[in-house]
């Protein structure tokens, strides 16, 4: 299994400004389906975790903006990991349009925390198993 997976998403009207420009705030929001598919392809959820005791908080949000992306765009989020989590997981990012212009590189890390105490706590094994079948 590749580290990366890759979802699309078109522009919508209301994600965009008056000039019909995304509003940069709605990037992390981009980031955030990227991530919740890359998990969703492995078998992963977070449904699931919270269920099973698990929040993954965000806790360092970097994006690198080259372009902007347009309303009715249609644009590609490349979502990776470099390395198998321990008590945090990264991710990086591209995100493309549909003539393959990269328009931003992103990175965010988010921590495990047990639910129950607050508290960081090691990537769950059933995490850590289905990540070990990818190639880095």
């Amino acid at each position: 299994m590749k580290n990366y997976s890759t979802t699309t998403i078109r522009i919508r009207y209301g994600e965009t400004d008056q000039m019909g420009v995304v509003y940069h705030g709605n990037y992390a929001q981009f980031l955030e389906i990227g991530r919740i598919e890359w998990l969703r392809a492995r078998g992963i959820s977070y449904k699931s975790m919270e269920e099973n005791g698990v929040m993954l908080p965000v806790i360092h949000l970097a994006i690198q903006y080259k372009a902007s992306a347009k309303y009715d765009d249609v644009i590609t989020v490349k979502t990776s990991i470099k390395k198998t989590p321990k008590v945090k997981i990264e991710f990086d990012y591209e995100i493309t349009n549909q003539n393959g212009e990269i328009l931003t590189f992103a990175n965010t890390i988010l921590a495990f925390i047990n639910m129950q105490t607050g508290r960081p706590m090691m990537c769950p094994d059933y995490i850590l198993e289905k990540i070990a079948e990818m190639e880095f």
